[in-house]
């Protein structure tokens, strides 16, 4: 890592959606937290970088063009990057890795000043097995809830889906219903004009509705004649 040979710094900020950057969600407070940092540490803010990416996992840099460009900017101040968070740089310990390779000194000022590279590699490791830790006890209670025959999922979505089935059901029977209404000119229909097409032309002619209220068509009437039984 190179020694500074002045106060300045760069100060990285980074949300991980476009949705975020637009509204500005955690940018302000990462920039309110570096700048009381910088002042209580009597450095400059050279330069202000914001990336809004959504790129993951330990190859990650690939799609943060800025923090790129924050590094090269740091590395021509001979300045440190200056995160509020660690989480801001990444949560993968390989990440924070490479980023200790580039020789680039990275303070993050929720940690202070005194977490070196070790540190910040402990406290990455940290949060990376307790994310892990978090996710298997999750899984482990679905399970458990499951077993127990705990109905799983959103209560709203399921109470959605419940009454949509209920309503498909309901909306099959009533043309059921309205079908057997139609039983007779159906089979008569079916009979006299040999094909699907011209029983529904009959249909049409003596003015029988289908079960949905409209016209008939050779589709409707195959429909109507399989709820009857009248049709594989």
């Amino acid at each position: 890592m190179r020694d500074r040979t002045s106060n300045q710094a760069v100060a990285y900020v980074r949300v991980s959606t476009s949705q975020q950057g637009r509204s500005g969600l955690g940018l302000e407070a990462q920039r309110e937290a570096i700048r009381a940092f910088a002042d209580s540490e009597g450095l400059e803010v050279a330069r202000w970088v914001t990336e809004v990416e959504t790129g993951k996992g330990s190859d990650a840099l690939a799609s943060r063009p800025q923090l790129a460009s924050a590094l090269k900017s740091a590395q021509k101040l001979r300045a440190p990057v200056l995160v509020a968070k660690l989480d801001r740089l990444s949560r993968d310990v390989h990440f924070i890795s490479g980023l200790m390779a580039e020789r680039v000194e990275f303070i993050v000022t929720e940690l202070g000043r005194q977490a070196d590279p070790f540190v910040l590699h402990l406290f990455a490791a940290l949060a990376e097995k307790e994310r892990a830790l978090i996710s298997e006890r999750t899984k482990a209670g679905l399970r458990a809830a499951k077993r127990r025959g705990v109905k799983l999922g959103n209560p709203h979505a399921r109470a959605l889906r419940d009454a949509g089935r209920r309503g498909a059901r309901a909306n099959q029977d009533a043309a059921k219903a309205r079908a057997e209404g139609a039983r007779w000119s159906i089979e008569a229909a079916l009979r006299e004009g040999g094909t699907l097409r011209r029983g529904a032309e009959l249909l049409n002619e003596k003015g029988v509705s289908s079960p949905g209220g409209g016209k008939w068509s050779a589709s409707n009437l195959l429909t109507a004649a399989r709820r009857l039984g009248l049709r594989e």
